[in-house]
């Protein structure tokens, strides 16, 4: 075997070349990869004893797309087109092995081997659009001439993976093979030059789009609007849409430049970059700052739950659904049972829509066990406390748990405000205490916000960031505070939208202006969601504040279909005139002088105390990095991802100038961080 570079090597078997990528973990195409490439199938072509090529890949995976640390870097190397050129116009047969994943840039050369061979295990996808981005090496041109333009139209706009059986199906691929994938490749290699079969690229061939542009237009019209919501404010979607209209009406080298201007527009614009942003950012906030580097987690064999209503049935479901047995307690029969029946429900709604068979159902359900007793969680590695947000209850509910559970147990309390440390303090082992902060719905939110307390040992620490990502979360570690990161800034938003509310700005308008932007919803649709009665007591109300009011005149939300909207069956909602007359009432007892606000007062006064708010946060230490609060926010509370997160949006897109200045407009004293930037 020779080496072309550290990365690439070639050998023959027989008149059969072999090219292999080694390039860990995941053999993206880096630079060194490209110049390999280049290199090995140069040699091929000067080569006459060569009668076929196979290109194959070390490890774990086929290439598994771009080197996106090299994005908005001077180009270096090789180019990916010459190396695609390259391959497609080697005087023989080029057969591409494929196992792992084929994705992004590594599908991308792929379909520029003149046959393809996979494992069956093999996952098949054009990713880009993740990143805001498209396929920018002939992706979205060469895959429409291979699955169709329907099929290829769904993958680049969703990111969507295929797998063998469908790439067989399709023509994807042409083989899939048994055993050693790269024997395999080189057999069918031998039959291809045996038989005389051509050296076809994918390029040449129209005839699989499944129509010309008059016949396709129905097609894309009714795709998009099928897909209006989920698409909105998305750029990329539209894009790669238009990339694939561009392989159906156009010949192959004119709908590769429409290809590379839409592309280039994606990669540098914001929306790229924010989502480009966020995918470094997630791998980022798995790191712990101050962390030894042979710290290793804690074994987490069985879990406690303590509580059985919406966040401990959710938190519990995240356990069984990866194998882990949980013993769910709580201190009535009645609640116990209902909250088991919902978790049963949950799993079963699942395998009704064929998300896994029944017998996933009993077997997630055979790993719960309920209980009313506390004892019964003597042998759990990690409880969870998830109950009523009160201090009190969860310094006595940790205070038993210190007496009941067996040492080295890590206790864990699920409080979205409360301080973790004073909470630890009722035990004797608050080293084993921590927050671990789930959002609701629980097992379907991604974020877990991991509160590390004073005393929380290292080891239990890295536990509980580990146990996150084995159920699929995303764990964020955050310091004790009130609110901690998320929570924290969500009240200073909440703050300015009552403010703008009592001012003259329409509760209907405040929310217009934060779904505008990008969320799913705005704060006063979420206050109607959650129920306005949360945390109110009509004994003790005593009308002081609008939400008092609004609670006494029997007004109550979503749950009762009244609360700043008024709801129909189909939870349809209009702004509630009587809501609307219990704001202006209130705002003239007080004096408040009403005007009209415009979008922009709104928009800036809703998020730029936020920002300001995860400066103070990062100033302070309660966040370990500005990404890490960007992560919050897109995976707990909805910030749209192609904006990159609060800090991401405050930095590259505002400017922290303006948000100093209109913080000081506010009278708000803004964070010595903000005037001196972050990390």
């Amino acid at each position: 075997m020779a080496a072309i570079n550290q990365v690439v090597d070639l050998s023959k078997d027989g008149e059969i070349a072999v090219v292999t990528v080694n390039s860990p973990p995941v053999n993206a195409l880096s630079a060194d990869v490209r110049d390999g490439l280049a290199g090995a199938f140069a040699a091929i072509a000067a080569d006459s004893a060569v009668k076929a090529a196979v290109l194959a890949c070390a490890g774990r995976t086929f290439i598994a797309g771009a080197d996106i640390s090299e994005f908005g870097k001077p180009p270096r190397g090789a180019s990916l087109p010459a190396v695609q050129d390259a391959m497609e116009s080697a005087p023989v047969p080029v057969i591409a092995a494929i196992h792992g994943t084929a994705l992004g840039g590594g599908l991308e050369v792929a379909l520029c081997a003149h046959y393809r061979v996979s494992d069956a295990k093999a996952k098949f996808g054009l990713p880009e659009v993740k990143l805001g981005l498209l396929p920018g090496a002939g992706g979205t041109q060469r895959l429409p001439r291979i699955v169709g333009a329907k099929k290829a139209t769904e993958m680049v706009t969703s990111g969507a993976q295929m797998g063998a059986k469908d790439a067989l199906a399709t023509g994807l691929v042409d083989e899939v093979v048994d055993g050693d994938l790269t024997a395999g490749a080189i057999a069918f290699a031998r039959r291809v030059v045996a038989e005389g079969r051509p050296l076809k690229k994918v390029r040449d061939d129209a005839s699989k789009l499944g129509g010309d542009a008059a016949s396709l237009a129905p097609f894309f019209a009714e795709f998009r609007a099928k897909n209006a919501k989920a698409f909105k404010g998305f750029e990329a979607p539209e894009a790669n849409i238009k990339c694939i209209e561009a392989a159906v009406a156009l010949p192959f080298d004119e709908g590769l430049k429409v290809e590379r201007t839409e592309f280039m527009k994606l990669m540098t614009g914001l929306q790229s970059a924010a989502q480009r942003h966020v995918f470094f950012a997630e791998r980022a906030a798995a790191k712990i700052d101050g962390l030894p580097a042979d710290v290793q987690p804690l074994p987490v064999k069985k879990v406690g739950v303590i509580g059985a209503g919406t966040m401990g049935g959710g938190i519990s479901m995240n356990f069984l659904s990866v194998g882990i047995p949980v013993t769910i307690v709580e201190m009535k029969e009645e609640a116990l049972t209902r909250g088991v029946g919902i978790i049963r429900k949950n799993y079963q709604n699942s395998a009704d829509k064929g998300r896994f068979p029944q017998s996933e159902v009993e077997a997630r359900m055979g790993r719960l066990t309920p209980s009313l007793n506390l004892e019964d969680l003597a042998d759990c590695d990690l409880i969870i406390e998830a109950v009523f947000e009160n201090m009190a209850i969860k310094k006595d509910i940790f205070g038993k748990l210190d007496k009941i559970a067996k040492p080295g147990a890590i206790l864990a309390s699920n409080t979205s405000y409360l301080d973790v440390d004073e909470i630890a303090s009722a035990t004797n082992r608050p080293e084993y205490v921590l927050g671990m902060h789930y959002f609701s719905p629980a097992n379907v939110m991604r974020l877990l916000e991991v509160v590390r307390g004073a005393k929380t040992d290292p080891q239990v620490l890295a536990t509980a960031m580990a146990i996150g990502k084995a159920t699929g979360k995303i764990a964020v570690v955050a310091g004790v505070c009130h609110g901690f990161i998320g929570n924290r800034m969500l009240a200073r938003r909440q703050q300015q939208a009552n403010l703008l509310m009592l001012e003259g700005a329409a509760p209907a308008d405040i929310d217009r202006v934060l779904t505008d932007f990008g969320f799913p919803m705005g704060p006063f649709q979420m206050s109607d969601l959650a129920g306005l009665d949360i945390g109110w007591n009509a004994e003790t109300s005593k009308g002081e504040t609008v939400r008092d009011r609004l609670c006494e005149a029997g007004l109550r939300g979503q749950k009762n279909g009244k609360g700043f909207y008024v709801y129909d069956e189909q939870r349809n909602r209009t702004p509630n005139p009587e809501a609307l007359a219990i704001i202006d009432a209130y705002a003239a007892e007080k004096g408040i002088n009403r005007r009209t606000i415009d979008d922009q007062e709104i928009l800036e006064r809703c998020l730029f105390p936020m920002v300001n708010e995860g400066a103070r946060i990062l100033a302070e230490g309660k966040a370990q990095r500005a990404s890490d609060i960007d992560i919050v926010w897109i995976n707990g509370y909805g910030w749209p991802v192609y904006r990159g997160g609060p800090m991401f949006w405050a930095e590259k897109d505002v400017g922290r100038d303006r948000i100093i200045a209109v913080l000081e407009q506010m009278g708000e004293e803004e964070s010595p961080v903000l005037k001196d930037g972050w990390k």
